[in-house]
């Protein structure tokens, strides 16, 4: 009986401590799934502020004005490039809005009038004639682009805009009327694709950053993958395992987890001070990437490298290979996926850094399309980092599209990252 007692109560410490780490189990899974759902309910507020706030950039505020294009106004008689740089493009726009509104005389109600088109809308009528010089001495309706505190007044709503102190109330009601009218509406804002930082909300671009991210990877991607593959297969295949190659190791790994804007000084010093490169362009903001790029480069490509069996190497030397045709045939096509998964993630990682290009001058107001890899020139985040610092309530809406379009760029490259390797992953 004794014994009985004994194995019951031992079967019973038993079950009451089961019971225990089960439930100690299912709080750790609770906790777990706690912290995803956070998680994705922070990422997702994140993201649904970023696009509330950016969609509005993608619209843009325009007015229909009937434009003559008056020889005499515009002081030319022909179409030339000489003589469109003395053209007066802004007297069609000013003539255009007495015409609309014949009853303002005083001249600081007409200078509110003048406000309510862009001040770059000139500009624009330039590149039209200069396109068409048909158009010289013809009457047109031409959609001009709106001022920026036009456009933020027709995107708010009714008790923000009866709050706008920045329009006046005879600009509203001209605002009212030629809305009205349906002179006065939303029309895709191509500036934000086709053209260059400006100083002006309504004729900001983003094609000057995408242009110069474009140059500055491609330097990066050229120096960085054949550098980094190579020298993965070097420590892996030739080097001899002594102590400066676990010093070269060491070295390499501590590298990938250095703050980049090290590596900004880095260039700074070395390209612009010691070699004499020019500041802000492409390719020294490429050279300066690539250092930050290599290390983990060479990391995902030494593990590749190790991944591929010991078997595939034995093979291919019973059968005479030579070492380097074991690399170059066997073991290189076999870890490429790999290299290349690795690749594609650090290029990811140096297009959304910032520290390291501000270090070398890529902070400059760019207002040209770079043409080339020694232009002048910004990147994606940097325009970022410039417009989230402007006063101007504009811009809110500008950053936040930016925002977009770079998150779209890095969720796209890491895609490419994920199908590449699945793609190209070979099984053994």
């Amino acid at each position: 009986m004794a014994t009985d007692r004994n194995e019951q109560a031992g079967a019973s410490r038993l079950r009451r401590g089961l019971q225990k780490r089960y439930r100690r189990e299912r709080r750790f899974r609770g906790y777990g799934l706690t912290a995803i759902m956070l998680g994705l309910i922070a990422l997702l507020v994140l993201f649904g502020d970023i696009i509330g706030k950016g969609l509005p950039a993608f619209q843009q505020t325009h007015i229909q004005l009937e434009i003559s294009w008056d020889r005499e106004v515009l002081g030319i008689n022909q179409v030339s490039e000489a003589e469109l740089k003395q053209a007066n493009f802004d007297a069609l726009i000013k003539q255009a809005l007495r015409e609309r509104f014949p009853g303002v005389d005083a001249r600081r109600q007409q200078h509110q009038l003048f406000k309510l088109v862009s001040s770059e809308a000139g500009y624009n009528l330039r590149e039209r004639l200069q396109t068409d010089p048909e158009l010289l001495g013809s009457t047109e309706t031409v959609a001009l682009v709106a001022n920026s505190t036009v456009d933020m007044y027709m995107k708010s709503d009714a008790e923000a805009r009866a709050d706008d102190r920045q329009i006046t109330e005879v600009q509203r009601q001209w605002i009212n009327e030629l809305r009205d009218s349906g002179e006065l509406g939303f029309g895709l804002n191509t500036s934000f694709f086709t053209q260059g930082d400006s100083r002006n909300a309504e004729q900001a671009g983003m094609l000057g950053a995408l242009v110069g991210s474009f140059y500055t990877m491609v330097v990066t991607l050229l120096l960085s993958f054949p550098i980094g593959v190579a020298a993965a297969i070097y420590l892996e295949e030739f080097a001899p395992k002594n102590r400066l190659t676990e010093i070269i190791e060491v070295n390499i790994n501590n590298l990938a987890a250095v703050p980049s804007i090290i590596f900004g000084l880095l260039g700074l010093a070395v390209f612009i001070n010691f070699f004499g490169l020019p500041r802000s362009v492409p390719l020294v903001g490429g050279l300066v990437l690539t250092l930050m790029a290599l290390p983990t480069i060479i990391i995902s490509a030494r593990s590749a490298i190790k991944a591929v069996p010991p078997s595939i190497r034995e093979a291919a030397l019973g059968m005479g290979a030579s070492r380097m045709q074991v690399v170059l045939h066997h073991v290189l096509p076999l870890a490429l996926p790999g290299m290349l998964t690795g690749t594609i993630i650090a290029m990811a990682q140096a297009l959304g850094e910032t520290a390291p290009l501000l270090m070398i001058g890529m902070v400059a107001f760019i207002a040209d399309v770079p043409q080339g890899f020694t232009d002048s020139a910004t990147v994606l985040p940097v325009q970022v980092y410039l417009w989230s610092n402007t006063p101007e309530e504009s811009y809110v809406a500008l950053t936040s599209a930016a925002i977009m379009v770079l998150l779209a760029f890095l969720i796209g490259m890491n895609t490419l990252a994920v199908v590449l390797r699945k793609k190209l992953e070979q099984r053994w």
